[in-house]
């Protein structure tokens, strides 16, 4: 293939993406729907620096995941998708108590 061809299959299907439509809803019909289709349920969350709330949906075993942010006005919109969620263990340190 030529450049142009690849460079014209390229700018096409990178056009594509961008005009995907978002999912955006009410944040319960969202979750409720990912529930039913994927087995998925919430398994971390956190308020952004902008009010924001951002939770991770998951199947049990990690097969899929869903990013979720709910904005302060309550509109809920996927922010990503995927698979292989592996959830990290939290690491405490203890502190050694003072003599």
């Amino acid at each position: 293939m030529s450049k142009a061809v690849l460079i014209s299959v390229a700018i096409v299907l990178v056009s594509s993406a961008a005009s995907a439509e978002v999912p955006c809803g009410q944040r319960d019909t969202i979750v409720d729907w990912l529930a039913g289709k994927y087995k998925e349920e919430p398994v971390a969350s956190g308020i952004s620096s902008k009010g924001a709330l951002i939770e991770v949906l998951s199947t049990e075993k990690g097969d899929t995941w869903t990013i979720l942010l709910t904005a302060p006005n309550g509109t809920s919109c996927v922010v990503d998708t995927g698979q292989a969620w592996q959830p990290k263990p939290h690491e405490f340190e203890v502190a050694e108590p003072q003599a």
